[in-house]
């Protein structure tokens, strides 16, 4: 198994190459099959299967490094499987999954309304499945000494709509900041992690200043931010794990004292309002694919939780893996979130409301 630096920089590497592809008219890329060390397969598939076909998988940058990472393990003890992961951004990934483009959508946020309707009209049924807690990283550059914590208040000044054309300078954000030109990157609009943000900190899904630096490639704004004194922005935790030398993480504080983000702050919650979960979701037909099966199955075994803490994100805890799966296996269609974020409340809180 690759060790978790060799395989962030190869993950990064895959991000890029995607966004590239996508220009050119594609945003897919096939995971390696195994590699030139001969790596043993890894847990939850006996080497040598018989299994065979395509799975096709799209969406959120933010659980890119996540399938990469599964498909890559997967493939090099099914070797007759290929699977490919693009990054459209999760709304992207949902409109391709809607009109029945790809096997499997991967989702930063529950799936929208008009994103159920959408696969309504299509006849699309689905299985949600959740895979992993990620805590949103609020980032500056690194010469930035005064911006220790943040208020959820402070980071709404920011990014509020009302903010537009208005607040351009960090001295206007706290009194006793300097007179410092504020410069702000972050998701674009078919990103989950803005719509998760947005939420969290606005108090309304997709309400956002416009007049900032917008991509979907997390890479980018790492970039950005790393590159300008004056800059802030907003990310998945595993793509502050990769850039730590690169950026300086902010803490916040949404009441209860500063807090930063941690596997442990993550898992608990009290990493406030940006801890979240991260989404598979799964036609409901494919799913009766062996190879489909397969694939979602070793995403959610326990032997390889590991390949999502390699890539900076957080586990899931064993009995919500227990009510994943047990969902997955009965074959349970719809969303347990009714078209809506649920910031605040567990995957776990959710799922037995269900029962």
């Amino acid at each position: 198994m690759l060790s978790k630096k060799t395989r962030l920089v190869s993950l990064a590497s895959a991000a890029t190459l995607m966004v590239g592809i996508a220009s050119c008219g594609g945003n897919q890329s096939s995971a390696p099959s195994g590699d030139a060390g001969g790596s043993s397969p890894a847990a939850g598939t006996a080497a040598g299967s018989n299994l065979s076909g395509q799975v096709q998988a799209d969406g959120s940058s933010t659980v890119l490094p996540i399938m990469e990472a599964v498909a890559e393990e997967f493939q090099k003890a099914n070797s007759g499987v290929q699977v490919t992961v693009g990054s459209s951004g999760t709304g992207g990934g949902f409109k391709k999954f809607c009109a029945g483009e790809i096997d499997i959508s991967n989702a930063s946020r529950p799936i929208k309304e008009e994103e159920i309707e959408l696969c309504q009209k299509a006849n699309i049924e689905y299985i949600e499945v959740p895979v992993a807690y990620d805590g949103l990283s609020v980032v500056a550059n690194p010469q930035n000494n005064f911006a220790q914590c943040l208020k959820v208040d402070e980071l709404k000044k920011m990014w509020e709509p009302a903010a537009q054309g208005k607040v351009s300078n960090w001295s206007q954000v706290r009194s006793g900041f300097p007179n410092q030109p504020l410069a702000l990157y972050g998701p674009g609009t078919d990103s989950g992690t803005f719509d998760y943000f947005t939420d969290a900190v606005n108090g309304e899904e997709g309400a956002s200043r416009g007049d900032y630096t917008a991509s979907e490639d997390d890479n980018t704004l790492v970039q950005g931010v790393s590159q300008d004194q004056g800059g802030l922005g907003y990310f998945g935790y595993a793509y502050y794990e990769q850039n730590k030398d690169k950026i300086k993480l902010v803490e916040i504080d949404s009441g209860n004292g500063c807090v930063a983000p941690s596997p442990q702050t993550i898992a608990d919650g009290t990493y406030a309002p940006l801890s979240r979960p991260l989404f598979i979701y799964v036609k409901k037909e494919a799913a009766a694919r062996p190879e489909v099966k397969a694939l979602v199955d070793f995403a959610l075994a326990a032997d390889n939780k590991e390949l999502i803490s390699e890539v900076g994100y957080v586990p899931l805890p064993d009995d919500t893996v227990a009510l994943v799966k047990s969902r997955f296996e009965q074959g349970k269609v719809g969303s347990a979130f009714g078209g809506k974020e649920a910031v605040g409340v567990t995957i776990k809180e959710l799922l037995e409301k269900e029962k």
